[in-house]
């Protein structure tokens, strides 16, 4: 009794939250460019100064520049690769006005050092007292003071300049703007520096002095962005694709859903319950790490159901194959799963290493799939083997399940030990 009421409520439960949070959870998932309709530019990047060399650092450093800015207008997830050395393609969902886009983003990344003018107001820094053409070009590297702390040592181009600022503002502080945004605390200046080299120090750490440092050489060698190639995706054409898609998945799911029940009965209805909450589980995922949503996206989705699938068979029948051996319900459910366990796992691992290799070298679309498909797997394993295991073990030990044509073996096909 108690583990059919273990069951019972956990199924009960289950059923109750996905009934209740799935209207709920469709309405907050994401849409991409490809479903909802948007706007998708193609930038050559060039220096801005003549004859100077376009690194793939700086091109990076643009391309995440961009995605900030896109960001800031409040578009949804934003998303922008580099391809080659010299081009950024940047895709954006949901765009009402392609003017300001293209303005906002066609403007080089200003790196600006500031102080506090006269009159302003605490914490706000309005005069600029250095620009990022200032700075030799690449020279803002990470080291580490007597402390072994982390701290960026940059150089300046005009010394004498650079003396007369630390000067005027020595033991006030100097904060450091990428466009309109402040970089973390801004630091203070300590002592006047004649030989044009600096430090600049403070609590931070490995990754965010690295980060600060890659910004100033960016800003160094802003890069001059020159538009390609631009198009509009129509709104119509990914709703239409969403929904063949939506219902494909749903006829397709309902015919599988059917197939498991009639072919493998209880054990079938068990993991078909599994299946949905699979796929709940993953839109759950999509909400909550705020991933969005596009058809090659929606393509890991159902392969990512079908290997789901596929381990349900694989697990049914091989329980079966030990009921027609002769063995005991119990003992067939035990040996089915371990060695289905196995065979499942396989599959699953060399298909997880493969899409992490898609993630690591793939752009754009290909890093969404494999990334989907990746989440997909996981939850398959919780879902599909452990928690499927779980229900099916707890009905045969509480004396649900006894006959074999409940799993759907006959007993004619029963083979005497």
């Amino acid at each position: 009794m108690k583990r059919m009421l273990s069951f019972i409520i956990t199924v009960l439960v289950l059923t109750g939250v996905m009934a209740f949070t799935t209207p709920g959870l469709l309405d907050k998932v994401r849409l991409g460019l490809d479903l909802k309709g948007g706007f998708e530019i193609l930038y050559h990047a060039e220096p801005m100064e003549a004859g100077a060399e376009l690194s793939r650092a700086s091109l990076q450093k643009t391309a995440e520049s961009l995605e900030k800015r896109a960001n800031a207008l409040g578009t949804s997830e934003p998303e922008v690769t580099t391809e080659g050395t010299d081009r950024i393609r940047l895709k954006i969902a949901g765009v009402t006005d392609e003017a300001e886009v293209r303005k906002k983003m066609k403007e080089p990344a200003v790196l600006t050092f500031r102080s506090a003018a006269e009159g302003d107001p605490q914490g706000t820094y309005s005069k600029i007292e250095l620009v990022g053409s200032d700075f030799v070009e690449g020279a803002a590297e990470v080291q580490r003071n007597n402390l072994n702390q982390p701290e960026i040592s940059i150089k300046i181009k005009d010394k004498d300049k650079f003396a007369e600022i630390t000067k005027r503002l020595l033991g006030k502080e100097m904060a450091i703007y990428l466009d309109d945004q402040l970089l973390g605390n801004p630091p203070v200046v300590r002592a006047v520096l004649t030989d044009g080299t600096a430090s600049i120090s403070g609590h931070y750490t490995i990754d965010g002095a690295r980060e600060l440092a890659d910004t100033i050489n960016l800003g160094a060698l802003p890069l001059k962005l020159t538009e390609k190639y631009s198009q509009s995706v129509g709104a119509t054409l990914g709703k239409q694709s969403l929904d063949q898609t939506i219902k494909a998945g749903l006829v397709g799911s309902v015919i599988i859903l059917i197939f498991m029940i009639g072919m493998y009965r209880l054990p079938g209805l068990l993991a078909s319950f599994a299946l949905i909450l699979h796929t709940w589980l993953l839109i759950a995922v999509f909400v909550v790490a705020d991933f969005t949503l596009t058809l090659p996206g929606i393509a890991a989705f159902i392969l990512g159901i079908g290997m789901a699938v596929d381990a349900n068979i694989i697990t049914n029948e091989r329980i079966r194959e030990e009921m027609r051996s002769g063995k005991s319900i119990l003992s067939s459910v035990k040996a089915g799963n371990k060695t289905s366990f196995r065979t499942v796992m396989d599959a699953n691992v060399t298909t997880i290493i493969v899409a992490a290799v898609m993630f690591a070298f793939g752009t754009g679309a290909v890093k969404g799939f494999a990334l989907i498909l990746i989440v997909e797997i996981v939850l398959s394993i919780l879902t599909n083997l452990y928690f499927a295991h779980w229900l099916l073990t707890v009905l045969v030990k509480a004396g649900a399940l006894k006959k074999p044509k409940q799993f759907g073996v006959k007993e004619s096909d029963i083979r005497a030990l």
